[in-house]
């Protein structure tokens, strides 16, 4: 082969192979992944989310692309942020973090496939026909925290067995899931002769006013709705608990692991990881209508033996001894 053609040979090579790259690129599986909340707070149900993307046999950057979009608790927005999924042509779109992110979803698109996380019944708030077979283009997890409230108010009960009032802490932003949860933490708060004190939190200054609030009141203990901002805010709400020497209950054990008292619910990280599963189910020719939705089957009670002696109360070895983690 002459120098010349050798050279152009070379050269039409090197040209070919940013073009293959590229093809390569624009050949990924895209699916978009929608929430209300921004992502900080959320790295350890994220990484459940990814693992269960890999079991099903997708990998991020190497088979499939994320795009992604973070309301940063700005509910209003979701809508806009769904229907820019839309536009960006995703296979699937896993809307977590709640009902709302969900139904803004459901709304934006009626072919889509979508996969969800909620904590309330999805046939009564609309997303799907039924839990067996959802029937439309939206299947996902049900992460149960409300049918779970009148069980943490149970245990929140037996730590603080002495309790006569307890201020229960919801954000009405995310009006869907805290109606629901209210609606099970009253039933069980009669059953038990517990009066119940609610207090509204839509952001971090509500947060500090409503502990101000139930530092003049003095309830004899705290629960907390579970919901995305809250878990945002987890330190901040656990600090204030510490600082105003309030019992809490919590949804989640990063409550607990960040020094809160106790926390009973799903893992969440699990819980994504299902979602990611789905997810890979879909991207594989699965359609939701076919795919009932799951319960969530991780669920964990955490209890911070040291806040408790911080508290000086003590915990019954009943409940050390259903425990899923004692925090020493």
């Amino acid at each position: 082969m002459r120098r010349r053609d050798f050279i152009a040979v070379l050269s039409s090579a090197s040209l070919a192979l940013p073009l293959a790259a590229r093809a390569q690129r624009s050949a990924m599986l895209v699916i978009g992944f929608l929430h209300p909340q921004s992502p900080e707070p959320y790295a350890e149900p994220m990484r459940g989310f990814r693992q269960g993307l890999k079991d099903a046999g997708y990998v991020e950057g190497e088979n499939l692309t994320i795009e992604y979009r973070w309301a940063d608790n700005q509910i209003e927005r979701l809508p806009a942020l769904a229907a820019e999924l839309i536009r960006r042509g995703v296979a699937v779109i896993a809307a977590t973090g709640g009902a709302d992110a969900a139904l803004a979803a459901k709304a934006a698109t009626t072919t889509i496939p979508v996969v969800f996380v909620v904590a309330q019944d999805p046939v009564s708030t609309g997303l799907v026909a039924s839990v067996a077979r959802p029937g439309g283009n939206l299947t996902g997890i049900n992460i149960l925290s409300n049918e779970l409230a009148a069980k943490r108010l149970g245990f929140l009960r037996e730590l603080v067995p002495g309790a006569a009032r307890i201020s229960v802490l919801i954000n009405s932003d995310f009006a869907t899931a805290t109606e629901w949860q209210l609606r099970e933490v009253e039933t069980a708060a009669r059953a038990l002769g517990l009066p119940i004190q609610v207090l509204n939190a839509n952001t971090s200054r509500e947060i500090d006013a409503a502990f101000e609030s139930m530092g003049r009141e003095r309830p004899d203990a705290m629960f907390v709705t579970l919901n995305p901002f809250f878990i945002a805010r987890r330190v901040q709400l656990v600090h204030l608990a510490t600082l105003h020497r309030l019992p809490a209950a919590y949804g989640l054990r990063d409550f607990a692991e960040s020094g809160g008292l106790m926390s009973y619910g799903t893992s969440l990280k699990d819980a994504y990881r299902q979602v990611g599963v789905y997810t890979g189910h879909i991207l594989k020719g699965a359609t939701p209508a076919d795919l009932p939705v799951v319960q969530a089957s991780k669920l964990e009670l955490v209890i911070n033996h040291q806040t408790a002696r911080m508290l000086r109360l003590t915990v019954p070895p009943t409940l050390i001894a259903t425990a899923d983690e004692v925090i020493e």
